[in-house]
């Protein structure tokens, strides 16, 4: 087997000696070629270089889940081909790593190395659904590149949080779950469209769910982690369906109380629910359009603005080593 590791040298819980034994780990099952990313988008392109070969069955991508976004990205674009492209095996580096643990993997990077070795071993794998968002047509938007997801994506509220995250890392804090926890809260009391819900769900053969202040699209469950807690936004969601959406259109502060205490409590059973909570399951092709361009994200990436978005669920789209 030849596999290509791909390795974020910026990955938060690794650290080079770790990466070393990992690599080394590897190496002694396969032939391996390892690479260490060198911009922002260095992931991406190495995961279409091993699309497009010939001769790598594998690609591991070592990080976080913006690492395993870029490396999926690549593979897939020239679109999903389950039974051509190399498979792919997640090795968890970031701070949350919520595609690796969906998928069942250890949360440590050592013990997730130790059972993707087991799983090539026993040939173990399976073929996961993603999310694809792309450009409305018809809208300013509609140019905008097409982009896969592999767990979550966002327009509104939750988008402007991971961009505030992203501002304070850039100032050298640290991505933890207090830091997320803070600008939960700053957002909350900025946000000036959090009162009066600006966008629109629109789905065939359905009647639009209007005046919506927040939106998430779950590809799976959990949405996310607090430390080891997960958090169901759609307990339903899952690998094996399409995509769910969980929306709410009311945030005053009485409201916000109860659905962050709905989502700390959530379970596979239940999430958050109410009056003013939309929650839609297994969606293959809809659309989220805003009156004012809102904060746009996927997999816990800022992707900017944006005032429409459509988002397609592939169910059959990556095999992947578990």
């Amino acid at each position: 087997m030849r596999a290509l590791l791909v390795v974020n040298p910026a990955a938060t819980t690794t650290s080079a000696r770790t990466r070393d034994v990992l690599i080394h780990a590897l190496a002694s099952e396969m032939k391996i070629e390892a690479v260490t990313t060198e911009y922002r988008g260095h992931a991406r392109d190495l995961g279409r270089r091993a699309a497009d070969s010939d001769d790598i069955d594998l690609v591991v991508a070592l990080g976080g889940d913006g690492t395993v976004n870029e490396v999926v990205n690549g593979l897939l674009h020239r679109g999903p081909d389950p039974d051509r492209l190399p498979r792919l095996a997640v090795v968890p580096g970031g701070s949350t790593n919520v595609f690796a643990r969906a998928l069942g993997l250890p949360n440590d990077a050592v013990e997730a190395t130790g059972a993707i070795l087991d799983a090539l071993s026993d040939q173990s794998e399976r073929t996961v659904g993603l999310g694809l968002a792309s450009g409305t047509r018809g809208t300013e938007d509609e140019a905008t590149p097409e982009r896969w997801f592999t767990f979550c994506a966002g327009l509104g509220f939750d988008a402007g949080v991971v961009g505030r995250v992203e501002q304070q890392r850039e100032r050298g804090k640290r991505s933890t779950h207090a830091l997320y926890l803070r600008q939960v809260a700053r957002q909350f009391f900025d946000d000036p469209h959090r009162r009066h819900g600006l966008i629109t769900l629109e789905r065939p053969g359905a009647d639009p769910v209007s005046d919506l202040v927040l939106s998430i699209i779950c590809n799976t469950a959990p949405w996310t982690y607090l430390g080891n807690r997960p958090v169901y936004a759609s307990p339903e969601a899952s690998f094996d369906t399409a995509l769910d959406v969980l929306a709410l259109s009311k945030m005053s502060a009485p409201s916000m109380a109860r659905y962050a205490t709905q989502l700390l409590t959530s379970s596979p059973e239940r999430g958050p629910h109410g009056k003013h909570a939309v929650t839609l399951h297994d969606l293959t092709d809809f659309t989220l359009k805003s009156k004012v361009p809102l904060p746009f994200q996927m997999d816990g990436d800022h992707l900017g603005l944006r005032t429409s978005v459509t988002f397609t669920g592939v169910r059959r789209a990556l095999r992947v080593i578990v």
